[in-house]
Order: structure tokens, then C-alpha cells, then sequence
């Protein structure tokens, strides 16, 4: 008896198989997605959703990254004009009209010019790490995305799959696992939707890292310029 079993349900397995297989060739991959998104159930709206969140972070991250990682060429030499002719106040000037990250550091530098070399660098590191935690704002949500989104699809295919065979102990004896199949197979979808979500985040994610580090060494070659200039002046 059991052995029927096994040979029954390994045919309507085949049959099953063989019904997605040709369901997938005629519909196409982009079409079998959205019905994937469509039959996902319940979970697969957080996961939805988390996409969303990091297409938003991704653009605005983005775009605010580079923002602020324009350095004007002529800023530099115009502050060591100034600096060096002693025109401070022209100089603090010069960097609020600018309004940038540079130039926000720089400003934080010359409203400290009167005191000694190190209180100026590190009133300039300060204004250089609160810049950077700026540019880093949403990325640990970004993250969790990366990380979520996998782990909710995995929890909906669960889910499918536990539906899947609860229904095949409430069928009896006639076991239709075409049916079942066909049921597993949409529950595998959260997992795959879950999966391209997490893995699109997570370039994402890597991009905005990288683009902060370039920001971060801008920062870091301002800073060691404009104390170049202030030593000057000591001199």
C-alpha cells in the first residue's frame, strides 16, 4: 500500500513538474514573476514594501552622496588666497555661500582660526564626522533589506509548503499532487521574489558605501590641505 503511495505520488509529481515546466515556457520569466507577486499570499507584501523602502534610500542616498562629494576646484585656492592675505571674515564668507560638505568642514576650521593648530583640526574632524554620519543616514536600513527581504520569502515558502501538505493529509487517500505541486511551486516564488529583492539591496547597499569612502577621502585631502594653510600662516 505504501509503496503505491509512493509510485502514485511520484507520477502526479511528474505531471506537475511537467504542467509548471510548460506554464513557465509559454507565459515568460517577466509575466511568471508578476504572477508569482500576484499568488505570493500575505508575506509577500512586506516584501513588496521593502523594495520599495530601498528603491527610495538607494535614489535619495544617492543622489545626496554626490551632492556632496563635489569639490569646487577653485574653492581651495581661493581660501588660501584669502587666509594667507588674512581676509578671514572673506574666507568664512566664501565657504557659506559654497554650502557644501567641504565647505561646511572648512567653515567649522577658519571660526576656530584664532585658537591653536590642534583645536582647529579637531574642530574640523568633528564637523567631518558629523558630514559623514549625514551621508551614512538610512544606509543601516538599507541593510536590514538586504538581510530581511530573503528571510521573509523564506517564511512565506514555509508557510506555502506547511498549506501544501496540510491539505494533502485532509485529501485522504487521493492524493492529487498536481494540485500540491502547483501549490509548493507558488510558495517557492516568495523565496525567489525575496531573494532578487535582497540581492538588488545588497549592491545597492555596496555602491553607497563605496560612493561614502570617496567622500570620506575628499574630506580627509580638504582637511589636510587647509591645515597646510594655516601652517603657512604660522610660518
Amino acid at each position: 500500500m505504501l509503496n503505491f503511495i509512493f509510485l502514485q505520488a511520484n507520477q502526479d509529481l511528474s505531471e506537475g513538474i511537467k504542467v509548471v515546466d510548460a506554464t513557465v515556457q509559454q507565459e515568460g520569466l517577466i509575466k511568471e514573476l508578476y504572477a508569482t507577486i500576484l499568488k505570493g499570499g500575505p508575506i509577500m507584501i512586506p516584501i513588496i514594501v521593502l523594495s520599495l523602502v530601498a528603491i527610495f534610500i538607494f535614489l535619495e542616498r544617492y543622489i545626496t552622496i554626490f551632492r556632496a562629494g563635489r569639490i569646487d576646484s577653485k574653492l581651495m585656492i581661493n581660501l588660501r588666497e584669502l587666509i594667507l592675505a588674512g581676509k578671514i571674515d572673506s574666507a568664512f564668507s566664501v565657504c557659506r555661500m559654497k554650502n557644501t560638505a567641504t565647505s561646511r568642514m572648512i567653515e567649522k576650521g577658519i571660526s576656530r582660526i584664532d585658537r591653536s593648530l590642534t583645536d582647529v583640526h579637531l574642530a574640523i574632524e568633528n564637523m567631518a564626522n558629523m558630514e559623514i554620519s549625514r551621508l551614512e543616514k538610512r544606509l543601516p536600513l538599507l541593510a536590514s533589506v538586504v538581510g530581511g527581504a530573503p528571510m521573509l520569502g523564506l517564511l512565506g515558502t514555509m508557510i506555502g509548503v506547511i498549506q501544501a501538505f496540510n491539505d494533502m493529509v485532509k485529501s485522504g487517500s487521493t492524493i492529487d499532487l498536481t494540485l500540491i505541486a502547483a501549490s509548493i511551486y507558488q510558495a517557492l516564488g516568495t523565496t525567489v521574489i525575496g531573494l532578487i529583492v535582497g540581492i538588488t539591496a545588497y549592491f545597492a547597499y555596496n555602491i553607497l558605501v563605496a560612493s561614502v569612502e570617496g567622500v570620506i577621502y575628499k574630506l580627509k585631502s580638504a582637511n589636510a590641505e587647509f591645515m597646510d594653510m594655516l601652517n603657512e600662516t604660522v610660518r
